[in-house]
């Protein structure tokens, strides 16, 4: 059987934009080699499979793999707080955090507080802090990220989120509460509850976070909470296809889900995830660990991030900058290669969205379609299919 090298380019996906004549920033950009391989390729539209209200990143990966996520029940923050280093052990809760920043009314100003990427000396403050026989234990995730892990007794995943990941800004952060009547659920939401208000006393007083707020930076003064889980445990990507697969990713969450699911992480230099991220690099990995695994996922994450910040000149961009980088797997041999993304992100919305978007198959075959964008891959041949479909079909085409 052919190799595969599976091309997820985070939040791809995009609604038309004025600014850019109507279009997209896929349909705006220049790309002459994605092009080249859809020509000669089959193309076709992806609908997410999600639970909750918008499609989350890990999601999107776990139904890319064929892991049904409304089975799994697997959320960000079990993959943030191992992926940061964190051990979760049976009986914990992890969560996914975000130091952001808010008023004097708890009115949310910026989520990430402007990305800030210097956050150890607010972490050290926050270490160690037990609340009701519950220890609360802390390590970046990169950037404004947190992972956090409950220990103790009693705990339940069933709460809610902290952060309004999909709602506007100016709203008050939200209160914890339990999604379930259960003690534990109930305990669970209340210890959190008091931990975030500590922590904000904590923050906002900080003489790290003074010192910003003097040169006329945001203030890392509250932590935004959500994706609580618990323990978790899925088949590996070898069990489940007999493959053996290798992950090349700059950012931890996506790292961590390939090593979750048993591929070899491979590191990148200068792979971080930004848009300066060594794409070359990544592509060129990619190409060499084809010669040892059958299966390579290889992740791009800033056009998620330009997205997010509403940048559509810079995701228009970015998606020219891979397309001029991917050079080097066009001459690949014996290889199918996979372009697709794990969902749309909205620049006019600034976070992810419902829409389908665009994958393109190039080694098995091909169709009438000439360019890589949502509008044309929508009149491929593979037509529509569920995200958690995908690689069933790809295995169809490989017998």
């Amino acid at each position: 059987m052919k190799k595969i090298l599976f091309i997820v380019i985070d939040g791809l996906g995009d609604k038309p934009i004025k600014e850019l004549s109507n279009k997209t920033p896929l349909e705006a950009a220049r790309t002459p080699n994605l092009d080249f391989l859809t020509k000669n390729g089959i193309c076709g539209l992806i609908k997410p499979v999600f639970t909750g209200a918008i499609p989350t990143s890990e999601e999107g990966h776990l139904s890319l793999f064929g892991y049904d996520p409304r089975a799994c029940q697997i959320r960000r923050g079990f993959f943030t707080a191992t992926g940061a280093g964190l051990k979760v052990k049976r009986g914990d809760v992890a969560l996914r955090g975000n130091f952001g920043t808010v008023d004097e009314k708890l009115n949310i100003i910026d989520r990430r507080a402007r990305r800030i990427s210097e956050t150890k000396p607010l972490i050290e403050s926050l270490k160690d802090i037990v609340i009701e026989g519950v220890r609360f234990l802390i390590k970046s995730a990169g950037e404004h990220r947190l992972g956090i892990v409950l220990r103790g007794k009693g705990l339940s995943s069933k709460i809610s989120d902290g952060d309004p990941h999909y709602s506007s800004l100016r709203k008050k952060v939200k209160k914890i509460v339990p999604l379930d009547k259960s003690y534990e659920a109930r305990r669970t939401a209340r210890v959190l509850n008091k931990f975030l208000k500590k922590a904000h006393q904590v923050l906002k007083n900080h003489p790290f976070n003074k010192k910003r707020e003097k040169l006329g930076l945001y203030p890392a003064n509250y932590i935004l909470v959500r994706g609580a889980s618990t323990f978790q445990k899925l088949p590996s990507f070898k069990k489940k296809y007999g493959l053996r697969a290798c992950c090349v990713a700059g950012k931890l969450l996506y790292k961590q889900i390939g090593k979750f699911l048993g591929m070899k992480v491979i590191k990148v230099k200068g792979a971080d995830g930004s848009p300066n991220t060594n794409l070359r690099g990544k592509f060129l990995t990619a190409k060499k660990a084809l010669k040892k695994y059958d299966f390579c996922f290889l992740h791009i994450k800033a056009t998620d991030s330009l997205a997010e910040d509403g940048n559509f000149q810079g995701k228009k961009e970015f998606i020219e900058k891979i397309d001029k980088n991917l050079r080097p797997i066009l001459n690949l041999r014996d290889t199918l290669i996979i372009v697709t993304s794990d969902h749309s992100t909205c620049c006019d919305l600034r976070r992810h969205c419902k829409e389908p978007f665009p994958v393109l198959i190039f080694g098995a075959g091909n169709d009438r379609v000439k360019k890589f964008s949502e509008k044309n891959c929508k009149k491929g041949k593979l037509g529509k299919v569920k995200s958690i479909e995908l690689l069933n079909k790809v295995f169809e085409m490989l017998k």
